[in-house]
């Protein structure tokens, strides 16, 4: 199949974006350039009439601020944001047809959840206790992994709180509420929490849930005789766990039990059309097939909020409305601002607005209906398409997926991001070819291929559909099999270090 030199990336589009620089009075699938158009930029598929809307990816992504005929560049000269900066989806939500693929093989746990994979975790409480967890992992997995092939490994949760901060307000709930969600995490077998004894983040906080009970521990350092004999406490502790974890296996589970944590970092010019929209597709076959799929990065939507509220019932676009509240709020303490235009290297590379920059972003959520919106690393109790509050911040945005229940990782690059999510398997997608060769070893999936061979994007969601089905029974990603997750838990820090 021939390359594109043209894309149109949602039927409803009003522009095209231009893959090779476009001269004037040249013809590509029938519009006529009406001036040279760079690599990247857009053209018009149609008139489009002064204060008329202008569609990218099937969104509102400006409105016309002069006349623009089929065939002229359409850019900063010609474009504005509506009024206010913001505005709702000209496209109502939709679903493709349940794709044919309804199943994978994972491991179904005693609460209804079901593991993509079986480790046994070995949890901080407490920043002091971080590096005795690491030596923990270390021996478990040089000691009784292979003893107990049944498990993936013994995953250390290390971090850099727990103490020198408040017993109460966000910073604190949003610590218990992540290490509450990683102790009952489907991926893990078995967990160990060790704390220190003295520190504000107590391991009285974590007691077991119902189905954990029989293969979970607690224990602080300072009552066990201390570093080197902590560790020996816990391989004496870790074993009947094991050996129980071990006899896990996997069996048919239906996609309705994937919940996919949807990440970009790294992105470049080509993120927001390839690699994002692609794993959109993606993500609304996993909810057309009854699973659950989670966009985050509340800073990275900003500007094209109002497009994911115009998809949701009320109450949850409320809750939209107000993260965006806070976080403008939150910026102004620290001496920032959300609202930031795109950079002069931006719009040469095509990007005209804040709108069409955080649509780029947005494009990961595809165009299914948004059934709900969480607090940063609150439990999702939905299935379906949904929204969690998070800094842009990979590694915090992640790790809050994770302990909101995302079994699956799948996070789009244009740089190269190296990024791993224990115990979830991360799943890599490279927006251009020359990353994909450049990095091998690094990305699962090559999306340059949208415009290099002139894969269409329902094939590519196919394609990463196929994947994510695949890793969550069992097939090891590339950031797997080098090793990465021990140090991408990073909760979020929200308020003083006292």
């Amino acid at each position: 199949m021939a390359a594109p030199t043209i894309m149109i990336l949602d039927p409803a589009d009003t522009v095209a974006v231009v893959l090779s620089d476009m001269a004037a009075g040249e013809t590509r699938e029938g519009i006529t350039a009406g001036a040279d158009i760079p690599r990247g930029h857009k053209v018009a598929r149609v008139d489009i009439a002064q204060g008329a809307p202008i569609l990218k990816y099937g969104q509102l992504m400006a409105v016309a601020s002069a006349l623009i005929k089929a065939g002229d560049h359409v850019h900063s000269h010609n474009c504005a944001l509506p009024e206010g900066g913001h505005a709702h989806s000209a496209i109502a939500a939709r679903l493709p047809e349940a794709p044919s693929r309804r199943t994978f093989m994972g491991y179904a746990r005693p609460d209804g959840r079901v593991g993509t994979r079986n480790f046994i975790g070995i949890m901080a409480s407490v920043n002091c206790s971080s590096t005795v967890c690491d030596a923990i992992a270390a021996e478990a997995n040089r000691l009784l992994l292979p003893k107990y092939p049944g498990i993936d490994g013994f995953a250390p949760i290390v971090h850099d709180q727990g103490c020198g901060m408040s017993n109460k307000g966000e910073g604190f709930d949003a610590l218990v509420r992540t290490l509450k969600g990683y102790r009952d995490h489907p991926n893990f077998g078995g967990v160990l929490i060790v704390g220190l004894g003295c520190e504000v983040n107590q391991l009285t906080l974590y007691q077991p849930t119902d189905w954990t009970r029989e293969r979970f521990h607690t224990f602080n350092i300072q009552e066990v005789g201390g570093s080197r004999s902590a560790v020996r406490r816990a391989v004496e502790l870790l074993e009947p766990i094991a050996a129980a974890a071990s006899g896990d296996v996997r069996t048919e589970q239906p996609v309705s039990k994937l919940t996919l944590g949807m990440q970009c970092g790294g992105s470049d010019g080509f993120s927001g059309i390839t690699a994002n929209p692609a794993l959109g597709v993606a993500s609304d076959m996993l909810v057309a097939a009854g699973g659950t799929s989670i966009l985050s990065e509340t800073p990275e939507i900003f500007g094209a909020e109002h497009l994911l509220i115009a998809r949701a019932a009320p109450e949850t676009g409320a809750k939209i409305e107000a993260m965006i509240d806070w976080w403008r709020d939150y910026a102004a303490k620290n001496g920032a601002s959300l609202d930031n235009n795109p950079s002069p290297g931006n719009k040469k590379g095509g990007l005209t607005t804040i709108l069409e920059k955080s649509l780029g972003a947005v494009a990961k959520g595809g165009m299914a209906p948004l059934s709900g919106a969480y607090a940063y690393s609150e439990k999702i109790d939905t299935n379906g398409f949904v929204y969690m509050d998070s800094p842009g911040y990979d590694p915090v945005a992640a790790t809050g997926q994770v302990a909101a229940g995302a079994n699956l990782i799948a996070f789009t690059t244009g740089r190269g991001s190296c990024f791993g999510a224990k115990p979830a398997p991360s799943i890599k997608l490279a927006s251009n070819s020359d990353l994909a060769r450049s990095m091998p070893e690094d990305i699962d999936i090559d999306c340059g291929v949208v415009v290099e061979e002139g894969t269409s994007l329902s094939e590519m969601g196919q394609h990463i559909y196929d994947l994510l089905l695949d890793t969550a029974s069992g097939q090891k990603t590339a950031s797997e099999e080098f090793g990465y997750g021990d140090n991408e838990f990073v909760p979020w820090k929200i308020g003083a270090v006292l």
